[in-house]
């Protein structure tokens, strides 16, 4: 990524444009069996659960400067870092590609036509965001942002127009179950968003501009989904565009959001490819991950991406938890690796106690209570270190 300082605009607008996405409307059907009341509650409180971590990992980074890679090694030292990095690329891989199947799924619903040939057309768009930059890509992105703003206001109107009563929803569906729902998307963006809070020009301000941006959007995504699976009765994007008479101004939504969201994952996961090698460019990796992404598109179906979700909550809110608590609670702001591994045994005891919250059904979920814990467990490490230092250099 350039190195070139971004506004408040450009990290709001791309943010907005993260948010205008496929998998959050899908994601948000969802969540109807609760009932309207019950999901619009689930969904706030998923969203702000994972807003504030989205804000305290992206705040790291633009104190720091450093990548979103880069800041996990100071918790974890360079080696974790690589662990993290690599864990990462298969995950923004897998984004990229489930973001494309499901965008050429939608838009074959929509006017029908081949599957590759829809994977191929927004993959190639995909690339040319890439190529574009940073520096050419603000002007083109608040264009299609702007245009998918009022598209969905318009798909908004649709969905919940006329005042009609909601489909009865049998609640088969627990509140935790969907509060993890709610939370894995910007869960989901964890390792993504330091490296674009880590350019900006006023970091503070910028991070908390993409975290209402991205947020506040991404919880109106997640009650079109809902609603239209409760007012229409359809979960499929393709089939609600169709049911609104949309046509043209409903492929723009589905090939463009595709695409501003997809972006971010190909161009992250290029800056993790980098901090892996130690060489080479990031944007000829991110069109690598866009390239690999739209072959695994055309060859693999990826309806059910559950179990893809509860991958990357497992893995990366521990990993967030170690995280703030080592660097904004334990105020940690160098390389210390003789503590690294003693995180490394946190992360592993966060990952675990995770897999086995899936296997409870509690009112909170299982993101907050594991973060909770392996944060605080991380501050207690990194005090317990720092005293330790401060020992040796007296008795030194």
């Amino acid at each position: 990524m350039e190195n070139a300082k971004t506004s408040l605009l450009d990290n709001g607008t791309l943010w907005f444009g993260a948010g205008v996405s496929i998998a959050e409307i899908l994601a948000g059907t969802l969540l109807a069996p609760l009932g309207m009341t019950r999901a619009i509650e689930a969904i706030l409180l998923g969203h702000l659960l994972g807003g504030i971590l989205f804000y305290l990992v992206g705040l790291i980074s633009a104190r720091t400067g450093r990548t979103a890679m880069e800041a996990v090694k100071m918790a974890f030292g360079h080696k974790g870092g690589l662990f993290f990095a690599a864990l990462n690329v298969i995950q923004l891989i897998g984004w990229t590609a489930i973001m494309i199947y499901d965008g050429a799924l939608s838009s074959e619903a929509l006017l029908g036509g081949s599957h590759t040939l829809a994977c191929f057309l927004i993959g190639g768009l995909i690339v040319l965001w890439i190529a574009l930059g940073a520096g050419g890509l603000s002007k083109v992105n608040r264009i299609a942002v702007t245009a998918l703003f009022v598209l969905t206001l318009v798909l908004s109107a649709i969905v919940f127009r006329g005042g009609a009563h909601p489909q009865a929803a049998a609640e088969t569906l627990s509140f935790g179950a969907a509060l993890e729902i709610a939370i894995s998307m910007p869960l989901s963006w964890l390792p993504v968003v330091g490296d674009y809070t880590c350019h900006a020009a006023d970091g503070k301000k910028a991070t908390l501009v993409s975290t209402i941006s991205y947020n506040l959007v991404s919880c109106w995504m997640f009650v079109i989904g809902m609603g239209a699976a409760l007012f229409a009765g359809s979960s499929e994007v393709g089939t609600i565009m169709l049911k609104a008479g949309l046509g043209a101004a409903g492929l723009f939504i589905i090939v463009f959001s595709t695409v501003t969201t997809t972006f971010l994952d190909a161009l992250s996961a290029g800056i993790s490819l980098t901090a892996i090698k130690g060489v080479g460019k990031e944007k000829q990796f991110a069109i690598l991950t866009a390239v690999i992404g739209t072959a695994a598109a055309v060859c693999y179906p990826m309806d059910n991406i559950t179990e893809f979700l509860y991958f990357i909550g497992s893995v990366f809110a521990p990993m967030a938890g170690v995280l703030i608590g080592c660097v904004l609670i334990g105020k940690r702001d160098f390389y210390q690796e003789a503590c690294s591994w003693r995180n490394i045994l946190v992360w592993t005891a966060g990952f675990i106690g995770y897999r086995y919250l899936m296997t409870l059904d509690i009112p909170v979920g299982c993101t907050l209570p594991d973060v909770v814990l392996v944060m605080l467990a991380a501050a207690l490490v990194q005090k317990r270190n720092g005293r330790g230092q401060q020992l040796e250099k007296i008795n030194g």
